[in-house]
């Protein structure tokens, strides 16, 4: 066995916490041929690697890892100390040091070292090590684990740096994070966002898609704020947002559409998108993918209510939703696509089957059709949420285009 593959075994054994089922450390040491004693984990790991190894040529992983580990030894020697090196994963290394003064005496205990102080602090390691990688053309993060006397108690050392890494989610580049034991979790979830929840299904469902991507945007920094920035809960909550998304979608518009696409084309999809949001490591890159998926749900929604519509109808359409909110004119509308408005008056009946206005209107009845089914607002609150400012006005357009009232619908749905 080489040496290299020798250090490899050794170091995967450590990281693992398998050591303990092969023998005693010091009879593996002279078995291997490694005679080092680490004691912390630190984890470099290659900002934006997924997005950097997409757009270079293939043989550029091997030369920034070729780079990487070059700078590392030589970092290592400038600050005079040992240490082992191993491949967690793409574009991650995890360096096991020997960071502790001599002599160290093994401890029992599970419990980081307290007493003895690391030769090199550790965030100097951290900052030396980046500053020398930034010359290359990349940068990296860092996760530091704690300080353990207990070689076979390393593999701790490496899982809290993992955990340390955790905040790489919201924030940017060549950071260090530092295993701290006590820090909050912030695990405990109030979802004070139901009105928000609420306001992206109905878009989604009018079929709004610049409309769904800005209520996504919007919603998903303020889960963010609300799960106290803690990556685990707003991950769970946020894939369950766009599983919701997916359901809701199926549930309108049921199972085929002369488009050709069916809800077993939306839930493949779906499956796709959960899959992309759960290896995403970045926030913003999060919320592009979220955002994707959610026009791509609105997008179906808009082919299932006009499969055959021309692109110009289609524009219009689009307009009349993202501005349903708004006054509308069917000038407006025809200034946006460019036409005379006669000409898009005869264009749009003919192939939606009903006027400009009379679509706007249908359109947010609809709205507020789903918002009386899903919220607790007032008939005034949906009256402005559909783009109503006067509540008498939106109460007698609904009876005129659903027989009843908002108030008298909501009641019996209860019923």
């Amino acid at each position: 066995m080489s040496r290299r593959y020798a250090e490899m075994a050794f170091a995967q054994l450590l990281l693992s916490g398998t050591m303990v089922h092969e023998g005693r450390f010091p009879e593996l040491q002279r078995e291997y041929g490694v005679f080092l004693n680490p004691t912390v984990i630190m984890v470099v790991s290659i900002d934006r690697y997924p997005d950097l190894a997409a757009k270079e040529r293939p043989e550029w992983r091997a030369d920034v890892g070729q780079k990487l580990v070059s700078i590392v030894s030589e970092t290592m020697q400038s600050l005079h100390l040992d240490y082992l090196w191993l491949w967690t994963e793409e574009g991650v290394m995890a360096l096991l040091i020997d960071a502790v003064a001599k002599p160290l005496t093994p401890m029992v205990e599970a419990r980081p070292i307290v007493e003895a102080r690391p030769i090199v602090p550790l965030m100097k390691i951290g900052r030396t090590l980046q500053r020398n990688v930034s010359a290359c053309g990349v940068s990296v993060s860092i996760g530091i684990g704690r300080t353990y006397a207990d070689p076979l108690l390393l593999h701790r050392s490496f899982q809290e740096a993992m955990h340390a890494m955790t905040g790489r989610f919201f924030q940017g580049n060549e950071l260090i994070f530092q295993y701290h034991p006590d820090s909050p979790e912030h695990e405990h979830w109030t979802d004070a966002l139901i009105d928000e929840k609420t306001e992206l299904l109905a878009l989604l469902l009018m079929g709004d898609e610049q409309g769904t991507e800005s209520a996504i945007r919007e919603l998903f920094d303020k889960m963010a704020n609300a799960s106290g920035y803690n990556e685990k809960v707003f991950r769970s909550e946020a894939i369950d947002l766009v599983m919701l998304m997916s359901r809701s979608v199926v549930g309108k518009t049921g199972t085929a559409f002369e488009s050709g696409i069916s809800a077993v084309d939306v839930l493949s999809e779906n499956a796709k998108a959960i899959h992309e949001l759960y290896i995403t490591i970045r926030y913003d890159k999060f919320v592009q993918k979220a955002c994707l998926y959610g026009r791509w749900l609105a997008l179906f929604v808009n082919q299932s209510q006009t499969p055959v519509a021309s692109p110009v109808i289609c524009q219009a359409i689009q307009f009349l939703k993202q501005h349903h909110r708004g006054r509308v004119s069917l000038e407006d509308v025809a200034r946006y696509c460019c036409v005379s408005k006669y000409h898009l008056s005869h264009l749009f009946k003919q192939e939606v089957g009903v006027g400009v206005i009379d679509f706007l209107n249908q359109t947010r009845i609809e709205k507020a059709l789903f918002y009386l089914n899903s919220s607790d607002l007032s008939v005034q609150q949906i009256a402005g949420q559909v783009g109503y400012p006067d509540a008498n006005y939106f109460s007698r357009l609904f009876r005129q285009r659903t027989g009843c009232s908002p108030s008298e619908y909501r009641i019996a749905r209860l019923c």
